[in-house]
């Protein structure tokens, strides 16, 4: 793979990158009846990173097809999928688009940009670890990340929950992203 060495870590050279569907996992984890956490994920996405020769003017991109999402659960999934939360038939795409890396320290970046879900934008701070890069057994050139976020889920409209007779809500205003992955030359 075509690297470099910059602040003592082994990055791409620039140039723009897709994710690879097979090795990334665009997944989510929320608290459930106050008591326990159900995960999820994405199965149908794609993105790309265009790695500046200065990597601190690096950007990416993400778009999500919100119909693919997959919790184990086909009637939780068809819940999710409805008009109390993400109403995929109307809004199919969640879209993360970033506007600046923020800063970084070792190899963990601040990445800072837009999340669109349904009809709302909001800004998102994403902390983005660098897991290295190399060469496949194949001979293609890929270099691997991990992506973790926090959102309050109400500020993009998606209130829906029932109240517990034991007190507390079904289902956590909080949603941890968790995205694992790698990445290919475009």
């Amino acid at each position: 793979m075509s690297t470099r060495t910059w602040e003592g870590l082994q990055l791409p050279a620039a140039g723009t990158f897709a994710l690879d569907a097979a090795h990334t996992r665009v997944g989510f984890v929320v608290k459930h009846m106050m008591v326990s956490k159900t995960r999820g994920n994405f199965t149908d996405f794609a993105g790309k990173v265009t790695v500046a020769e200065n990597p601190l003017e690096s950007s990416a991109e993400l778009t999500i097809q919100a119909a693919s999402i997959n919790t184990g659960n086909a009637d939780r999934d068809g819940h999710l999928r409805s008009g109390d939360f993400l109403e995929a038939e109307k809004y199919p795409e969640v879209t993360f688009r970033s506007t600046r890396v923020a800063g970084h320290s070792g190899d963990e970046f601040t990445l800072v940009g837009d999340l669109t879900i349904r009809d709302v934008t909001k800004e998102v701070e994403l902390t983005v670890e660098y897991g290295g890069a190399g060469t496949n057994p194949w001979g293609q050139d890929v270099w691997g990340f991990s992506i973790s976020t926090e959102i309050d889920r109400e500020e993009f409209g998606l209130t829906w929950n029932q109240a517990l007779e034991t007190g507390g809500v079904l289902i956590g205003r909080k949603v941890k992203i968790e995205i694992e992955g790698e990445a290919n030359p475009a």
